[in-house]
């Protein structure tokens, strides 16, 4: 994995994406990054190192896979809707070690790629509807729930990075 600085500026550097209501682009721009994080650990980090945990710590894989769990689960949140019985399964297995990350990865692209498809469809009247989250209801709105989830899977991402390195040794 390389350590030398992209001569790409970060996402939310290169202007607005087309498509988008500037009310949501900082979530977009977080979406594209943290994409773009684990394609490139995808492409760079050894196999034997997606499910090792060094120091207990989680792994990349867990890491990766829960960006596209959680990222999945705060929209439908974000809809209005109920986490379905497949979801609460699926979050159940996250740090279970097995898929190569690449594999991992492009589900976690899938998974940003229905966001970004959600963020497009979203109104700005719709942002600020009250929503809840869990089985506790905990109060928010949509606006909350999107912005979460952004930041959300861009610090799982960055810990995916930070672990990588650690496993490298760089």
């Amino acid at each position: 994995m390389s350590t030398a600085p992209s001569s790409v500026p970060e996402v939310w550097l290169r202007g607005p994406v087309e498509g988008f209501d500037p009310l949501v682009m900082p979530i977009v721009h977080a979406l594209i990054q943290a994409r773009e994080d684990l394609a490139q650990l995808a492409a760079t980090v050894p196999a034997e190192h997606v499910w090792q945990r060094p120091g207990g710590a989680a792994s990349i894989g867990f890491h990766a896979r829960h960006t596209a769990g959680a990222l999945d689960r705060l929209f439908t949140y974000a809809r209005g809707e109920a986490l379905t019985e497949a979801q609460k399964a699926e979050m159940k297995a996250e740090g279970t070690a097995g898929d190569p990350l690449p594999h991992v990865v492009r589900g976690v692209e899938a998974t940003i790629d229905r966001a970004l498809d959600q963020l497009r469809a979203t109104t700005r009247e719709a942002l600020l509807h009250p929503r809840t989250v869990g089985r506790a209801a905990l109060p928010t709105n949509t606006l909350g729930l999107l912005f979460h989830a952004a930041e959300h899977s861009t610090r799982h991402a960055g810990q995916a990075v930070t672990t990588a390195k650690i496993l490298g040794g760089g």
